[in-house]
């Protein structure tokens, strides 16, 4: 029988592995509350409406499917809020780094130099 630090460590390395897996098989993926048809907070729509406008094709991961995952992609990435954007492996930021990006064209060339098809 396992103890509760040993289910805890078992399910944080599940999450470590989604969350890789996640970021590995998508060049641009956002862990945001909601799904990109639905966001469920301002912050996380605000940055899919910046990739739906740059015409970004991307991974929406919905944080909010459990605890586990919501707490576990702010220890993954040493950020303490959510949406996170990745670009091809790289964390980018969170929603203001995203909308300082996009509106002094930063982020459009960061995408662009990583292979990222824009409009």
């Amino acid at each position: 029988m396992t103890d509760i630090a040993t289910q805890q460590q078992q399910i944080d390395d599940a999450i470590a592995g989604f969350i890789a897996k996640s970021i590995a098989e998508n060049p641009v993926v956002l862990f945001m509350k909601g799904v990109p048809d639905q966001p469920r907070c301002g912050f996380s729509a605000t940055v899919v409406q910046i990739l739906d406008h740059l015409g970004v094709e991307f991974a929406g991961v919905d944080v909010l499917q459990s605890e586990a995952l919501r707490q576990g992609i702010k220890a993954f990435s040493d950020w303490p809020t959510i949406p996170q954007l990745y670009v091809n492996g790289e964390f980018v930021g969170g929603c203001d780094i995203i909308r300082e990006m996009f509106q002094s064209g930063e982020l459009k060339t960061l995408l662009t130099e990583q292979g990222v098809a824009t409009a």
